[in-house]
């Protein structure tokens, strides 16, 4: 079993309570974007990269909560749901990046169907990135280190600051 700190299930989306740690692990679902505002508000997740893969999957259900029937509406309901995300934590690089990226692919869609899925299949193709990036970076750091070695972080920094 691979622990993700952040994932999407099933139209929704699940991570680790962080403000739990390390006394238990606690896994939280969310089905409403203002949810994850709230959650990326509260520090319920952490971690930049985490943070931005929030933010897009904070987006994925914003096109599945809208009710829109046009492109155009859903579109402003996609721009109403990035400002509540992007309100959160308004220095955060990577969430703004993630925002933004999920805009941008929303506004290649033709229909309200192929707005949902795209912007879906990019924030899970962005957490998927992520994983990718950081095994990576582990893989080439790796041989910089030997036995006994001691590192130092600074920041949130690991595998609960990214998708995992």
């Amino acid at each position: 079993m691979t622990l993700r700190t952040i994932e999407w299930k099933n139209n929704s989306v699940v991570m680790i309570d962080q403000t739990k740690l390390p006394s238990e692990l606690v896994f939280v679902k969310y089905t409403d974007y203002n949810d994850v505002a709230e959650a990326i508000r509260t520090l319920v997740v952490r971690g930049a990269p985490a943070i931005g893969v929030s933010g897009a999957f904070g987006m994925a259900l914003a096109a599945l909560q809208s009710s829109s029937e046009s492109v155009e509406s859903l579109l402003s309901d996609l721009e109403k749901a990035k400002k509540i995300l992007f309100e959160t934590r308004p220095t955060a690089i990577n969430l703004s990046w993630g925002l933004e990226k999920i805009m941008e692919i929303a506004k290649q869609g033709k229909t309200v169907s192929e707005i949902r899925d795209i912007v879906i299949d990019k924030a899970k193709q962005m957490a998927e990135e992520d994983i990718n990036t950081n095994k990576k970076m582990g893989k080439n750091g790796a041989v910089l280190f030997q036995d006994n070695d001691t590192i130092m972080t600074h920041c949130n920094a690991g595998a609960l600051a990214t998708v995992a």
